[in-house]
């Protein structure tokens, strides 16, 4: 929600599919490709997580891998902690969220309906 919400702010259109079906696009996002990859590569240990973190670091640079770096963190942090204590999502994002959700196929996730 961050993402679409920060896009009606600037006025910037950001293609929330390109998170499940990229296709090259990147969503109007920079470095949409290497940050999928950095991400993806932190969360499969068969994946070589220097390789995408230099990659990265090579598209965006020193201040901006930092600030991904972090970002990469307190979602794994704070996922991680709701998915352990089984906090449900509050009605008012459900409802603010359900088109994308919808569109992106979140709702097919096992731990989306509560299956995990």
């Amino acid at each position: 929600m961050l993402l679409r919400g920060s896009g009606e702010h600037t006025g910037e259109n950001y293609d929330l599919t390109a998170i499940v079906d990229d296709g090259g696009s990147g969503g109007g996002v920079a470095a949409a490709g290497a940050l999928t990859a950095y991400a993806d590569a932190f969360f499969d240990d068969g994946q070589d997580f220097a390789a995408a973190r230099e990659r990265l670091h090579a598209e965006i640079g020193d201040e901006a891998l930092v600030d991904a770096a972090g970002v990469l963190a307190i979602f794994n942090a704070v996922v991680r902690i709701a998915d352990a204590t089984g906090i449900p999502l509050e009605d008012q994002k459900a409802g603010m969220s359900a088109d994308f959700r919808d569109a992106l196929g979140i709702n097919d996730y096992p731990a989306a309906a509560g299956k995990v």
